[in-house]
Order: structure tokens, then C-alpha cells, then sequence
């Protein structure tokens, strides 16, 4: 039994826990995983593990701090006074399935929940339309003691409030989760299972019981089989251990003699254990088609049919509760129940077009990335904090940096400019704004950690640099695919900024002593190249770059020549800002657009280096009013480039850039270390934040799966392409804070 820590933070999860193999113990241990992966320490997901097997009491891990016995109505009391005198746990959230809870209908669980004084969150996994009246009252009994419920489908939802009469308020719709997959097709993933190439593989997972309809395919496939011979149906999973013990394999055996029956023996495969998650993930990325043929028009949700969409796999099933929200026209095919002939129409549909397959597959892909783990997870907290508001949902662990995406985005010449998902888009070319971005990220990054790897990376980005440097000082910004200079875009666009950033991240390199003096040397001849040129910005953006590169360089040298220029580039700013601001306008132009924070953040560093009180004072009024605009109910909203915020309009709040966010967070973090103001700390946390889900959508920006960060945030979805920008910006932004 758990001892009290009242300095600890824990939510607490009433349910069936692995070792215990069914949906509701695997649900719970990645939603547990995934909580703990955003949250702890700061609070920690802990389980209370409801047990019918004695033999696995000593196999649970350590986050299962007690477990009471299912069929023991005196262990639910027992359960829940202890739980009202342990001070670190603030939340119960109770998965609820009426088979895993003793009693009539689970009964006995409404003894917990009457014993029970902390908050209480329900997730209803089953809801059933027409329910007998027992079961009836232990839902509506259980939902009245309950602060919120949370459901899996709208229409479980909707059924909630018509047949149980429990108020729309009170229940919160969140998917079931799924595991974070890269899109790829199935043949890497068949090699690595040894299963043949050459065919297609169909795919049902779950584990094996009369309810799964696993007949109804096995009789549709002859008339498949005639027109594609080489396919193989694998039925993944072992039997349900209830079956087990009720009829043991009475089931399989059918299913076998009918297979040998129809002749289908070398079609037809059984996986025949319990898979583990990483398996499983293997097994559905090597499927070409998923079945899910449950016989069950009331079942809720299916996990693994959540999983196979999830993959990024086109799916065929029948129209239970969840398949008819998820699985439409342009994501998979709905069949009737026991309906074989419409079973075997719809493979020969797929199977006659390889391009639907694709795209069914793409758009189920992009349809379910609000359903990663960690995306349901933040819609958890969420409702968490709605009902205990001493938890705070901001309090996420961050990742830890990943170069995956970064090098695969990057060629021996220089880093790619656009993705298509998670795949470089060489079609794109490459930009001075991006290597320079790649060349800053890389040297700082190359302090903490060296490695041959990223000295390389450095080189490359460098050489980048230098090839779009011309001898007058000018940088070029885009260069095509086949590696040469893009005139048309090069000459019809102002390149002022992209010009700032490279003086930028040149400053930074030719500083850091750690590297290789010819690097360093290379970096610093460029810059000195383009002084005279910097001297010509009009551009606040540009001009607040080549400020901060040569703040860089004074904080290592006194350079009068460099001192002159800052002050005559702040002075610039100055002017700017007496030009445009007003009352209601502290900003140095008529529109809030995007890098806004780059240009307080260098007036705020320059005040430092030269004691210029009125840098300060600007800085700070114009980050000031930055933040006004940008922060909503504690929850960082960047300036939205759909259209971004003239003075006197409309601010548009999409499409939101990672960009953006991450100029933010290093003028929070420079004006912290100036001021020690511990406001501007807390508000540059809040707006990395932003990339783990602290944003409007409470979506994830950060893919972990591939280490790249999402383009952008629009109004009902994000851009699921990982270009070169967002995901410098997001590892930028990482290594600062």
C-alpha cells in the first residue's frame, strides 16, 4: 500500500494493469506511460490495478502502488479511505469497463465511489444504447458522484445524455490513444518480420474471441483469392484468457478447419501470442490493408482499429460506433455485419488499386495525429486541472534533443528547405535562412556535446554559407535543387533578413572557441565581408540580427569599430519605434508579423553593453506589448500569418509558426537574464510550451517519432509536413531553455 508524500503530485488510475492481458490494462499502461513521459516528476501517473489473478499480484511494476481484489466488495472501501488519507494524490480517474469491477453490472465499484472524498474522473469505455435497467443505474449512479466523464466517441456521448440523462457539460469527448508511427510503406517492415514480399498482407489484431467475426473474412477471401492470389490474412493475437478458461481454443480450431476446409492454408496465418506494443507496431506497418470485423453494432471503440489507422493504414470494417465517426470515404470502406460478399468486394476494391490503397492510408495518417498519446494525454491533464486547478497542465518534461530529422533533412551540400510529412522534398532547394539556422543550432549544440557527426554538420551548413557569399558581401538566399543560385527569387525578394541571420549565425561560430580554429576563421572572414553591407538594412528584423551578431562578438573583444555600429544599428530601431508607436501601439511598425521578439530582445541585450538606459526602456515596453498580444489565459498564442496584426485591425490567430515562437522565447530568455525578472522566465516556458501541446488545439508540435517539428498550427489542424525552419526552430528553442 502506498505511505503518504505530501510533497508529491499523483493521479491515480483505478483499473486492470498489465501483466493482466486485456484492452483496458493496455489502454491504461499507455496512457500511464505517456502522462509520465510529459509530466513527471512534477506529477506522476500512478495505478491502483483491479485483480482477478492472484498468480500476477508480485509481477506488477512499481507504478502500481496498491491493487484490490475484484470479487472482494470490502477491499473497495478499504481502497478508497486510504486513497482520502494520502495527501499526494489529487485526482482519481476511474477506466471503467462493466467485466474488469465485481459485483452485478460492477457494482462494487459504486462502494469505491461512494467512500471516495477526492476529485473523481470517469472514462466510460462501453456505452450501450439500450442498456438493462440495472446496468442503467450503476451509470447514472456512478456518473453522479463522477466531476467529469470522458468517452471516446461522439456518439457515446450523445447516447450519455439521451438514454442515461447525464448533462452535456459533464462529459468530455477524448479519442483512444495511438502510438506515434512514421507514414512508410510495408516492405521495410515485412523484411524485418521475415514475411514474403511479394504479397499483400491483410491484418486483424485483437485478442481472439467469437466477437472479432474473424469467419466472415476467412469466407470472403476464395472469391478474392481468385483475382489476387498473392495475398496473406494474418490474424494477430492470442486467445481472450476469459475464452480460455470458459471453452479454451474452440474457437481457433474452427477457425483452422475452416481454412483447411475453403483450402486456404497458404493464404491464411495465424499469430497465435500475446504481442507486445512494439510488435504490434512492426506487424500493422507491415499490413497493406486492415480488417476490423467486430459483430458488435454497440461496441464503443476498438484500440486496434485506432492503432491500424494510426499506421497510416487503409482499413476495411464493419460499422460499429467508432468506425462510423473514424472510418470514412476518403479513410477506409464500411461493410455491413456478417456480410462476407461485401467483405470480399471491398479487398478486390483496394486490392484492384494500389494508388486508393495509398491514399486511404495517407488521409487515415493525417486524421488520427490528434490521437498520439501524448495528444490524448494533454486533453486528460486538461480535464484533470478543470476540476483541480492546484495541478498545472504547463508543468511538461521536454524531450530530449534529436538530430534524426535534422540529418535526414540534410544533404553534403546543406540542409533541405521543406518536407513532405516526414520526408525531405529535394524539389524544394535549400535557402540561406534555413543553413544558417542550421549552422547556429549545430555550434551551440557542439558545445554540449561533441562528436565527429555534428563537427560535419557544422562544415556543411558553413560551406553553405559561403557558397551563396558574394565578394561585396551579399548573400544569395535560395539556391535550386541542383545547386545553383535561383535568380528569379534571389532578385524579385528582399533578402535583408535572411542576409541578418547568417551575420548572425556567423557571429556565433567565429566565437566559439570549442571549435576548430579554421572554422572559426572561415566564419569570421565572411563576417567581416559584410559589414558594410549589414550598415545598409532598412529592415527592423535585419537590423535587430546584425545587432545581435555583434553583441556576440563584443562580449568576447572590445571592438570599437563594432561598438559604433551597434549603437548606430539600435539608434536605427529607436527611430523606428518614435516613428510608430502610440498609446495603444508600443511597436516599432504598423503590423505585428513574424521574428518579433528578435527586434526588443536587441535593444534589451545592447542596453547591457553599451548602459543605454532608453535601449532598456524601449526593449522592455515593446516586448511588453508583445506579450499583451500573444499571451491568452496563460496560454502563448503566436502572431497568426494567415494575416497576421495590423494597428487598428483584426489579429489573426492562424496559421500559427514555430518560428515565431521561438524568436519569442529568446527574447523572454535575454530579458530574464538581464532583468532576473522571473516573470519573463515563466513566460518563456509557457511559450515552449507551445511546441508539447500548451497551445489552442492542445495539440503536439513536436514529433518524437522523427525528431521534426510540425510547420504550423491552422485553425482546425496543424501542418503535419516537418520542414527545415520548424525544426530548427523547435531545436533551437530546446536548447536555450
Amino acid at each position: 500500500m502506498f505511505t503518504k508524500q505530501p510533497h508529491k503530485s499523483w493521479i491515480v488510475s483505478l483499473s486492470t494493469f498489465p501483466p493482466q492481458k486485456c484492452g483496458i490494462a493496455t489502454f491504461t499502461s499507455d496512457l500511464s506511460t505517456a502522462f509520465n513521459q510529459l509530466y513527471a516528476p512534477a506529477i506522476e501517473s500512478k495505478i491502483i490495478a483491479i485483480n482477478s489473478d492472484p498468480a500476477i499480484i508480485d509481477q506488477y511494476p512499481s507504478n502500481v502502488v496498491a491493487y484490490l481484489r475484484k470479487n472482494y466488495l470490502e477491499d473497495y472501501v478499504k481502497i478508497a479511505e486510504k486513497i482520502n488519507t494520502a495527501p499526494q494524490i489529487k485526482v482519481v480517474s476511474i477506466q471503467h469497463e462493466f467485466g474488469i469491477y465485481g459485483g452485478n453490472y460492477g457494482d462494487y465499484l459504486l462502494h469505491f465511489t461512494s467512500a471516495l472524498e477526492k476529485p473523481l474522473i470517469i472514462t466510460f469505455h462501453t456505452v450501450l444504447p439500450d442498456p438493462p435497467p440495472e446496468m442503467k443505474q450503476v451509470v447514472q449512479a456512478l456518473a453522479k458522484r463522477a466531476q467529469q466523464i470522458t468517452t471516446m466517441t461522439h456518439t457515446s456521448k450523445k447516447i450519455l445524455e439521451s438514454i442515461y440523462a447525464i448533462p452535456s457539460e459533464q462529459i468530455t469527448v477524448i479519442p483512444h490513444g495511438i502510438h506515434p508511427t512514421l507514414f512508410a510503406p510495408s516492405i521495410q517492415s515485412k523484411k524485418i518480420l521475415g514475411l514474403p514480399t511479394d504479397k499483400t498482407i491483410i491484418s486483424t489484431f485483437g485478442l481472439l474471441s467469437r466477437g472479432k467475426g474473424i469467419e466472415y473474412v476467412i469466407e470472403a477471401l476464395p472469391e478474392v483469392i481468385k483475382q489476387y492470389p498473392h495475398i496473406l490474412y494474418l490474424i494477430i493475437g492470442a486467445t481472450h484468457p476469459v475464452i480460455i478458461q470458459e471453452e479454451g481454443e474452440a474457437y481457433r480450431d474452427s477457425l483452422q478447419q475452416r481454412i483447411a476446409e475453403l483450402g486456404l492454408n497458404e493464404n491464411i496465418r495465424f499469430i497465435n501470442s500475446y504481442i507486445k506494443t512494439s510488435q504490434l507496431l512492426t506487424y500493422l506497418s507491415a499490413t497493406d490493408i486492415y480488417l476490423a470485423t467486430p459483430l458488435d453494432p454497440n461496441q464503443a471503440v476498438s484500440g486496434t482499429l485506432s492503432y491500424a489507422m494510426g499506421a497510416g493504414r487503409p482499413v476495411i470494417s464493419t460499422a460499429f460506433a467508432q468506425a462510423k465517426e473514424d472510418v470514412t470515404s476518403e479513410s477506409g470502406i464500411l461493410v455491413d455485419f456478417r456480410n462476407s460478399k461485401q467483405i470480399s468486394q471491398a479487398l478486390i476494391n483496394l486490392l484492384s488499386s494500389p494508388e486508393r490503397q495509398n491514399s486511404l492510408g495517407k488521409l487515415a495518417y493525417f486524421k488520427t495525429r490528434n490521437m498520439t498519446w501524448a495528444n490524448v494525454c494533454i486533453a486528460y491533464m486538461r480535464t484533470f486541472v478543470r476540476n483541480v486547478p492546484e495541478l498545472k497542465e504547463s508543468e511538461k518534461r521536454a524531450p530530449k534533443i534529436s538530430l534524426r530529422h535534422l540529418k535526414k533533412l540534410t544533404t553534403d551540400f546543406g540542409i533541405i528547405q521543406f518536407a513532405l510529412l516526414t520526408e525531405p522534398d529535394l524539389t524544394s532547394g535549400y535557402t540561406l535562412d534555413d543553413n544558417a539556422r542550421a549552422l547556429q543550432f549545430t555550434v551551440l549544440y557542439y558545445q554540449h556535446k561533441k562528436s565527429k557527426t555534428i563537427l560535419r554538420l557544422i562544415e556543411i551548413y558553413l560551406h553553405f554559407l559561403a557558397f551563396v557569399h558574394h565578394e561585396n558581401g551579399v548573400f544569395e538566399n535560395y539556391v535550386t535543387a541542383e545547386r545553383i543560385h535561383s535568380s528569379i527569387q534571389n532578385n524579385h525578394e528582399n533578402l535583408e533578413d535572411a542576409n541578418g541571420r547568417a551575420l548572425y549565425a556567423l557571429s556565433i561560430t567565429a566565437t566559439a572557441h570549442f571549435l576548430p580554429k579554421e572554422i572559426k576563421n572561415k566564419a569570421r572572414q565572411m563576417y567581416e565581408k559584410s559589414i558594410e553591407n549589414a550598415k545598409k538594412f532598412t529592415s527592423p528584423r535585419a537590423i535587430a540580427s546584425y545587432i545581435k551578431s555583434l553583441a556576440i562578438f563584443l562580449k568576447e573583444e572590445a571592438n570599437p569599430k563594432y561598438l559604433d555600429n551597434l549603437i548606430a544599428g539600435c539608434d536605427l530601431l529607436v527611430s523606428h519605434y518614435r516613428a510608430n508607436n502610440a498609446k495603444d501601439w508600443e511597436w516599432f511598425e504598423q503590423i505585428l508579423s513574424y521574428s518579433n521578439g528578435a527586434i526588443p530582445e536587441a535593444l534589451i541585450i545592447s542596453s547591457k553593453i553599451t548602459g543605454n538606459q532608453e535601449y532598456y526602456t524601449i526593449g522592455k515596453k515593446t516586448l511588453d506589448f508583445l506579450i499583451s498580444h500573444t499571451f491568452e489565459d496563460g496560454i502563448y498564442i503566436p502572431i497568426g500569418q494567415d494575416g497576421w496584426f495590423k494597428r487598428g485591425g483584426h489579429r489573426h490567430k492562424f496559421d500559427q509558426q514555430p518560428e515565431d515562437v521561438a524568436t519569442t522565447i529568446t527574447a523572454l530568455k535575454s530579458m530574464y537574464e538581464i532583468s532576473q525578472d522571473r516573470y519573463y522566465q515563466k513566460c518563456a516556458y509557457k511559450t515552449f510550451d507551445w511546441f508539447l501541446g500548451g497551445n489552442v488545439l492542445g495539440r503536439i508540435m513536436y514529433d518524437q517519432s522523427s525528431g521534426g517539428c510540425y510547420d504550423g498550427l491552422r485553425e482546425n489542424e496543424i501542418n503535419l509536413n516537418q520542414g527545415a525552419e520548424s525544426t530548427l526552430s523547435y531545436l533551437l528553442s530546446r536548447l536555450i531553455l
